[in-house]
């Protein structure tokens, strides 16, 4: 693969393992209606627009809830879990290796408050560019494009010049849309064939070059 201008990463199962938290505060917001979160429901709320899932998850279920309520409450457990989310395998030193090397952005639909409880204290917080779900300069979110041309511009880079790293559907539509191309994180949660269009699929870090 040729030597891209600048790297742009997802922040949830593309640096860090956090999807299992995600599910089981899911669920123990759900609990007291006495449903059940599942897989092909969340595969249909990964990686995008944080009202617009919950409001996936009302709807389905019919809940009494606004997705205001239902994300605040789904908060209370997340930020508890947040801190302790493991890196992806080899995300950390393939972060570290890059850094000041080319460019290098985060975007991800996480809002700012989530982003620096999962990130703040991780020696490996190199991004010259952070752009988070609720920036002001965002008007539609993934698998509408814009997340990821506002860093490139941030970055000073082309878009087509960019390689970005998602593991989910809406997050590798958003990046082709951008004219990026998408290099997938293998992840358990996506249906299989989901991330075909994707360049490459990694299941590790180490199997990329360090690019200079």
């Amino acid at each position: 693969m040729d030597s891209p201008a600048a790297l742009i990463f997802d922040l949830d199962g593309t640096l860090l393992d956090t999807e299992p938290f995600y599910t089981d505060a899911t669920q123990r917001v759900l609990d007291r209606f006495g449903v059940t979160y599942t897989l092909e429901l969340k595969q249909q709320t990964m990686g995008g627009d944080s009202t617009k899932s919950a409001q996936t998850v009302i709807d389905h279920f019919e809940l009494p809830l606004t997705p205001e309520v239902y994300l605040q409450e789904r908060e209370t457990h997340l930020l508890q879990m947040f801190p302790k989310a493991p890196e992806i395998p080899g995300a950390a030193d393939f972060v570290r290796n890059n850094a000041g090397k080319l460019p290098i952005g985060l975007a991800t639909s996480s809002d700012r408050h989530h982003y620096e409880t999962k990130m703040q204290h991780r020696d490996w917080n190199l991004f010259d560019s952070i752009i988070c779900g609720d920036d002001a300069q965002l008007k539609r979110g993934k698998p509408e494009p814009d997340i990821f041309l506002l860093c490139a511009a941030n970055l000073g880079v082309a878009p087509e010049d960019c390689l970005v790293f998602e593991d989910s559907r809406n997050g590798m539509l958003a990046a082709i849309a951008a004219s990026m191309r998408v290099i997938a994180i293998d992840s358990p949660y996506v249906e299989p064939g989901a991330l075909n269009e994707a360049e490459l699929a990694i299941s590790h870090y180490n199997e990329l070059p360090v690019w200079s």
